[in-house]
């Protein structure tokens, strides 16, 4: 009767245990899971993380960059136009169609980043008008324009260059602006090119007026 008796607790005892073992293998099968799943859900959750910093790689002095230099452009590719029947130089109506081939692709550009931004696109037009709390560094006056558009032969490359080297100087200013504040890269390479090809422009146009 012990014999049976030890037997019977002996086989009580293994089961028991048996038992033990497979409940806590399958708690420790929970918590991996759980702690797999948690640590997959982490890693999916990375990368749209990262994505509005990447969605976003723009602050405002790059929205202000774009919505003042559209303008901007618009106003230069404006008077560059008058220069094709007005201009007596023809080094004069060159440097217009430099401006214009360079200038126009920009616009184009700067207007597709802000329609991505969400952010407005300034309307139609290159006049100062509407745009008195921006900072149009370099813009020229209506009453400007309209001496410009009334002006022909050497009088108008005169004023042409004038006012053209005082408008690239503003568009310097600018861009200048944008890269020591903007953080879109596009923007920043973009205001890189402006400064070097306006400036050297600028250095045409004095030439040409025999400011150097």
């Amino acid at each position: 009767m012990i014999t049976t008796r030890s037997l019977i607790r002996r086989a009580t005892a293994v089961a028991a245990a048996a038992g033990a073992a497979v409940v806590l293998a399958a708690c420790g099968a929970d918590g991996d899971n759980g702690g797999g799943a948690a640590h997959n859900g982490l890693d999916a959750a990375s990368p749209s993380a990262s994505a509005p910093a990447q969605q976003g790689d723009h602050n405002g002095a790059d929205v202000a960059f774009a919505q003042g230099m559209i303008p901007h452009h618009r106003q230069a590719v404006d008077m560059a136009d008058l220069a094709a029947t007005r201009a007596e130089s023809a080094e004069v109506k060159k440097l217009a169609e430099e401006i214009k081939k360079a200038q126009d692709p920009e616009i184009k550009t700067l207007s597709g980043w802000l329609t991505a931004w969400g952010e407005q696109v300034p309307a139609g037009g290159s006049g100062p008008a509407g745009h008195e709390g921006h900072d149009m560094s370099g813009m020229m006056t209506a009453e400007e324009m309209k001496q410009l558009h009334s002006a022909s032969g050497k009088a108008f490359d005169t004023a042409f260059l004038t006012m053209m080297v005082k408008h690239h100087e503003g568009a310097v200013t600018m861009a200048k602006t944008e890269q020591a504040d903007g953080t879109h890269q596009g923007a920043k390479d973009m205001a890189g090119q402006i400064i070097t090809s306006q400036s050297a422009e600028i250095a045409r146009m004095k030439a040409l007026l025999g400011q150097n």
